[in-house]
């Protein structure tokens, strides 16, 4: 019986080739489709899920409050406070503190290696998260002071190792950056898996950083907030119920804003949720974007979704002319169920085969694909543990085989529901219900398109937008490298400054300065601020950078009061130094009615008096997703942070060459690694301009895949009106007029489609610019291009089947007559 199910079907569906291969391509193109963006949306909501304790680990965050206001909103914490937490709460199991050390370079006798990801954390770290040893003990490999352990890439660079027996790597004694002691390797560890949001090559313990950098209050402190925690709690704790816990924590340590100056606020945040859904400022680790992870599986889920309409479609616009066969059949003796089981076999023909197609073509787009979302991801993504265990895989599964059941059930029960002496007889007609349901499929498919082009429209509008707007700095043409990590630090500062007289000497550089950070980074806070004339009692906030002389100048920022550093404003000690010059925002702050009525006026950070001695217009130092905050800078030399050098050259390779060269003779031994200030400042956009992309190819894909269903549809009517348009031009109807008559019913189903996409996309579009401190606005004329688009597209295809039919020669048509 099945084979002879599968033979029926195969034949019918080989007689009629073009309905079968429109319907296979639209369903092999949206199956491709869905599974090239749920391995993204797989991999992405996988991170941590490794870890065996991922269901009890937390990260603290830290909010901030002061006179009534969050200040800031982030992950950045004191040292004591995961200990603080372990003894106050029997729920704690383990606690780890965290600290980044950046990039750092790593020695081994002769060989340095740079620009490793390092982190100083506690041995617990490791008891804690799973990161497996390749050789030495993990679990107590930071427990004592000067040790370290790093990756197996790592190793195999800086030992040579070259099979998998690392244990000779462990007990090496290498040198770290600048520092003059040695390190111990006490462990090698596997890589951190690509779905870690730890990316690292070396950990060193945590006691180092207290007993022999000296930095006592990395042990047990609230004063210093420099450090990440994670906590773990006992299994089957209620993590919200211990956030409720958290108001009388901050009370017992911080009594209200008496010990740090602010109210701090604590709460946990599930490591699961870290990588997604991270908002906070001073991030360590790796994150994305909610956003773009579920926006995309919705637009996957469309996709598929446009592809079984057409099917469902096509099947049963055919109806009518299968209806004879489904009459002689049940006349033969076949019933209901065997008919359904039938047209039931084709459905799972057509979707296996299509399936067949959309896996080779996922396999021949992947390299594409990994471009776009810049992973290296492939098919196996699909099957990876990820939220709540396999629900992604378990889920893509049940949607093939629900979508196959559905995309067969409904034609498979329509067509088996007819009644044969009504067939036989030439009275069969199709149902209003049928082609309502036809009707509104067609409306609902539009309507998705035309929410995705003018999305696409919006998120590139917006990214423009960004892009194209003044920032109050200069960043064309400007080389950034970092400063030398290798260097005594008693010869900084003379190296810093013959450095950059240096620099300057060439002719293709305009100016060059130093820097703690750079336009694009997330800069430091002091949270002690005040004026002479504000309430001695209240706290105020301000964003701070370090900069040399020169760096105002070099980044093109207004000085609107005021002068700039000279020379004599800089100290070798840091309590020595006594001027700043602040920004117009933090003018506003402190109260002061104007730029010039700052000047000369004092400025106290904590019990520090610093002399306003310039005020320079506001200016963005991130991306405009983030509102301009106010700012203060202090004179600061400081070669091993950030060096920003302004070009004035048509020829940039030659000018960095040069840099080069002066850097490798006053840094010997140390990496120059330099990028464009504007490529890098861009990067903040790269998880928006992957929603743009992604936005645009796939609706581009969604619309592809409308325009099958609806040219098969348009195919079918024609058909069915052959003798008709025979009648119509022989009684005088021009070509334009069979082609109008033939689209209007469909063309009025697209506009209807485009009045409801319209407040639709309003509404998601607009929600999503609410991310974003400066944003563009949505346009009229987007929904109108958009609706156009979605005409003119639906036009075409439409057009393309009505101009052939209405060109055909009326007497073949109208023989049989």
């Amino acid at each position: 019986m099945i084979k002879n199910y599968v033979k029926t079907a195969w034949r019918n569906l080989w007689k009629n080739k073009v309905f079968s291969s429109i319907n296979i391509l639209g369903l092999s193109l949206g199956m491709a489709a869905c599974l090239l963006i749920l391995q993204y949306v797989n991999f992405e909501l996988s991170y941590d899920h490794f870890n065996k304790n991922a269901d009890n680990i937390y990260r603290v965050v830290n909010d901030r409050y002061q006179n009534g206001k969050l200040i800031q909103h982030g992950t950045i914490t004191y040292s004591a406070v995961g200990k603080a937490m372990k003894d106050d709460y029997p729920e704690v199991a383990a606690n780890a503190r965290v600290l980044n050390f950046g990039e750092s370079t790593i020695a081994y006798k002769d060989k340095k290696i740079p620009k490793n990801p390092t982190y100083c954390v506690d041995n617990s770290l490791l008891s804690m998260f799973t990161f497996p040893a390749s050789a030495g003990d993990e679990k107590a490999a930071l427990a004592e002071v000067n040790t370290a352990v790093i990756s197996e890439t790592l190793a195999r660079k800086l030992f040579d190792v070259k099979g998998e027996d690392f244990s000779s790597c462990v007990g090496q004694m290498v040198k770290m950056g600048t520092d003059t002691f040695p390190t111990k390797i006490t462990a090698i560890l596997k890589d951190a898996p690509k779905n870690s949001i730890f990316q690292f090559d070396i950990l060193i313990s945590y006691q180092t950083l207290i007993h022999t950098y000296g930095y006592k209050e990395a042990d047990y402190d609230f004063h210093d907030s420099d450090f990440w925690h994670y906590i773990q709690l006992k299994p089957r704790t209620d993590y919200k119920a211990f956030n409720a816990k958290m108001a009388a924590f901050s009370q017992r340590h911080f009594q209200g804003n008496k010990v740090s100056g602010s109210v701090e606020k604590f709460y946990l945040q599930p490591l699961l949720n870290v990588h997604l859904y991270s908002d906070t400022e001073y991030e360590n680790i790796k994150t994305a974007s909610s956003t773009v992870v579920w926006g995309l599986l919705i637009i996957a889920l469309f996709i598929i979704g446009i592809a079984w309409v057409n099917y469902i479609n096509l099947a049963t616009a055919r109806a009518a002319e299968r209806a004879m066969e489904v009459g002689v059949r049940k006349v033969t003796g076949a019933t209901r169920g065997q008919l359904i089981r039938q047209f039931l076999t084709e459905s799972l023909i057509i979707n296996v085969f299509a399936l067949g197609v959309a896996i080779i073509l996922a396999v021949l787009t992947q390299p594409v694909f990994n471009d776009l979302v810049q992973q290296r991801l492939s098919l196996s993504f699909l099957f990876q543990k990820g939220l709540g265990g396999y629900v992604i895989s378990a889920g893509l599964i049940v949607l093939v085989l629900t979508g196959i059941f559905i995309s067969g059930f409904y034609p498979a029960f329509v067509l088996s529901s007819f009644k044969p002496i009504l067939v036989l007889k030439g009275k069969y007609s199709s149902s209003k219900k049928g082609i309502a349901l036809r009707k509104a499929l067609v409306i609902g498919q539009f309507a998705i398109t035309v929410v995705l082009i003018t999305g696409s429209f919006v998120v590139f509008k917006q990214i423009k937008f960004m892009s194209s707007q003044k920032l109050g700095v200069d960043i064309d043409q400007v080389l950034v490298f970092g400063g030398p990590q290798v260097m005594s630090p008693d010869t900084g500062d003379t190296r810093a400054k013959a450095f950059l007289a240096e620099l300057k000497q060439l002719s293709t550089v305009k100016d060059a300065a130093t820097s703690f950070w750079v336009p694009g980074n997330e800069t430091g806070r002091n949270f002690n601020i005040r004026a002479d004339h504000t309430d001695p009692n209240a706290h105020y906030t301000m964003r701070f950078n370090g900069i040399s002389t020169e760096y105002i100048k070099t980044y093109g920022m207004t000085l609107v009061a005021g002068r700039d550093f000279v020379p004599t404003d800089y100290a070798k000690k840091y309590e020595d130094l006594r001027s700043t010059i602040l920004n117009v925002n933090a003018t506003k702050l402190l109260g002061f009615k104007s730029p010039q009525a700052a000047i000369g006026q004092t400025m106290y950070n904590g019990q520090s008096k610093w002399a306003i001695i310039g005020v320079v217009a506001d200016s963005h130092q991130k991306s405009l997703r983030y509102a301009i905050e106010p700012t203060f800078f202090r004179p600061q030399l400081r070669i091993g942070a950030q060096i920003s050098v302004k070009m004035n050259t048509s020829n940039p390779t030659e000018t960095i060459a040069s840099i080069k060269a002066l850097y490798d003779k006053f840094f010997p031994g140390n990496l120059f690694d330099y990028g464009f200030l504007d490529q890098r400042y861009n990067d903040q956009y790269k998880n928006d301009a992957l929603f743009g992309k992604a936005f645009g190819i796939f609706g581009g894909f969604a619309i592809f895949i409308a325009c099958l269903g609806l040219l098969g549809l348009s195919l079918f009517a024609t058909i069915q009106r052959t003798k008709e348009i025979g009648v119509r031009k022989v009684l005088g109807a021009s070509v334009t007029n069979i082609v109008l008559l033939l689209s209007r019913d469909f063309i009025k189903l697209v506009v209807i489609a485009i009045m409801i996409a319209i407040p639709i996309a309003w509404i998601i579009l607009h929600k999503w610019l609410q991310d974003f401190a400066y944003h563009t606005g949505i346009s009229w004329w987007i929904f109108g291009l958009s609706g156009i688009a979605a005409i003119m597209v639906a036009l075409a295809t439409i057009s393309f089947q009505a101009v052939k039919a209405a060109g055909a020669n009326p007497v073949k048509s109208l023989r049989s007559e």
